[in-house]
């Protein structure tokens, strides 16, 4: 049978096969964020001024306005990815909203910050331990994605597999925001997508071999 063959064979099957894919794909984030935040709260842990940044800190709150915006995108793309007859079409450019809304971010910071300071506020204090972090608390995630992405049949598996690490760095960003004191717009552009770069990396060269079918 013909690679196309099969593609819409699968997708003549789509009405029984959709939402058990969608629903193993849901479970296994869930369960693989939940690992994380385990194994964050356990050596990590919100910073001690959560409470208190998350009242009065528009750039402590945007963080998370940054990272959502490119986990939500990625977890529908990533449940479309895990189907035969997904088209990705201008889809992908999902990913885009929330660089996009960074680069909103970083502007006003840079019109309401004096320049001599733009570049302490982009070295920030954690950089390093940013760079280290996001890619280890999205191991958990990333694994579980992946395991989910098999039991689906993803007609694209390096772009599935490079999403599904994007998704994975989402959820690990998203919990080392709560404990990073960086809260600039520029710390967050400078040193937050070595994450996102490295597990789309790896979930792209992971994925074109686990995933091919």
């Amino acid at each position: 049978m013909k690679t196309d063959d099969l593609i819409k064979a699968l997708a003549a099957d789509a009405k029984s096969v959709e939402q058990p894919i969608a629903r193993t794909l849901a479970v296994a984030v869930g369960i693989g964020a939940l690992l994380s935040l385990a194994a964050f709260l356990a050596t990590l842990g919100m910073r001690a001024d959560f409470a208190q940044a998350a009242s009065t800190s528009i750039r402590f709150l945007f963080k998370f306005v940054v990272t959502l915006s490119l986990a939500v995108p990625a977890f529908l793309l990533v449940r479309g990815l895990s189907r035969p007859d997904f088209k990705l079409d201008k889809r992908l450019w999902w990913l885009a909203l929330g660089p996009v809304l960074l680069i909103g971010g970083i502007a006003l910071e840079m019109i309401s910050v004096p320049a001599d300071a733009w570049q302490a506020r982009m070295i920030g204090h954690n950089s390093f331990y940013c760079m280290v972090t996001i890619p280890l608390l999205s191991l958990a995630p990333f694994a579980a994605i992946l395991y989910a992405l098999k039991c689906g049949a993803p007609a694209n598996p390096a772009i599935a597999g490079a999403v599904g690490g994007i998704l994975s760095a989402a959820i690990a960003a998203t919990l080392y925001a709560s404990h990073c004191a960086d809260d600039s717009p520029l710390f967050v552009m400078a040193w937050y997508p070595f994450g996102f770069a490295l597990m789309a990396a790896l979930g792209a060269m992971i994925g074109a071999r686990f995933l091919r079918w």
